[in-house]
């Protein structure tokens, strides 16, 4: 083992649970390999309930949130003294669903609040597409800088995820105007943006946000939070290292995690020097 290296200091704050069902693994086995990683914990940040069916068949129904809270505490207790495991939600912003988001978050001791656009769900198509391909690209960054301003977040997840839905046309010109104004608008409030790994395996093959988006982040002092997005164990912790090597070419010197909805800056290099096995997987 390299001398040089610290002891675990950071997290992987993003990763799901069977409830949603489109996961896998227990969280045991996600904290197993946050052990083979090098990390000091992770936080489990599976979708959230939502009110009638919305987006029903990806994430847990309303009446198994407390199997959803007791599930990770029970692997909590069963990894004690091995690794951290905390309990932390993917929450869906949508017009109108501030409410129950403020009522669901006052449910449990959450460590971590990660505000999600998903544009690809039916219920936004269905709502903000109206045929034209670069409004819509458009119309959902403001919808990430609406979720910040709500202040039920402590950070904005995959934030150019809908660079998928549009993989053979992506053109970050077309929306730099639009990002540049959400970012403006996001930076005033706080919160935090992810550097989200999982992106390189999608239909366009980045991570999110890429970097012409990560620059503008770093230029406007947003603090920025690496997480894998784990729908498996063995995606925990996976490509940090490309990560911290895009954070660095952005300008930034130090990453974040949050612990009791806090958050904790940490420099790159120490990140590294605490990490194993980070390459692709």
């Amino acid at each position: 083992m390299d001398s040089s290296a610290l002891q675990p200091i950071y997290y992987d704050s993003h990763m799901h649970t069977p409830l949603c069902k489109h996961a896998f693994g227990q969280p045991t086995a996600y904290g197993r390999m946050a052990m083979r990683r090098g990390l000091k914990g992770i936080i489990m940040t599976c979708h959230s309930p939502m009110p009638d069916g919305f987006s029903s068949s990806v994430r847990m129904d309303p009446e198994e949130f407390p199997d959803y809270v007791d599930l990770v505490e029970s692997a909590a207790e069963q990894l004690d003294g091995q690794i951290e495991i905390k309990l932390g939600l993917e929450s869906d912003w949508f017009p109108g669903m501030d409410d129950w988001l403020r009522e669901l978050h006052g449910r449990a001791d959450f460590h971590f609040i990660l505000g999600s656009v998903h544009p690809f769900l039916p219920e936004y198509k269905d709502r903000f597409y109206d045929g034209d391909s670069v409004a819509f690209q458009r119309g959902y960054f403001g919808h990430l800088a609406d979720a910040a301003e709500t202040g039920l977040f402590d950070c904005l997840s995959h934030p150019d995820i809908i660079k998928v839905m549009v993989a053979a046309h992506w053109d970050f010109r077309l929306v730099e105007s639009a990002v540049a104004a959400a970012l403006d608008r996001i930076a005033a409030t706080g919160v935090a943006m992810e550097l989200n790994t999982s992106g390189i395996n999608k239909a366009y093959p980045e991570m999110n946000p890429g970097p012409e988006m990560l620059a503008m982040i770093a230029e406007r002092g947003i603090p920025v939070v690496v997480n894998s997005d784990s729908h498996r164990p063995e995606r925990v912790g996976a490509d940090f290292g490309a990560a911290m090597a895009m954070l660095e070419e952005a300008g930034f010197v130090n990453m974040n995690f949050f612990d009791q909805r806090q958050r904790r800056e940490v420099a790159i290099r120490e990140v590294r020097r605490s990490l194993r096995n980070i390459t692709t997987t």
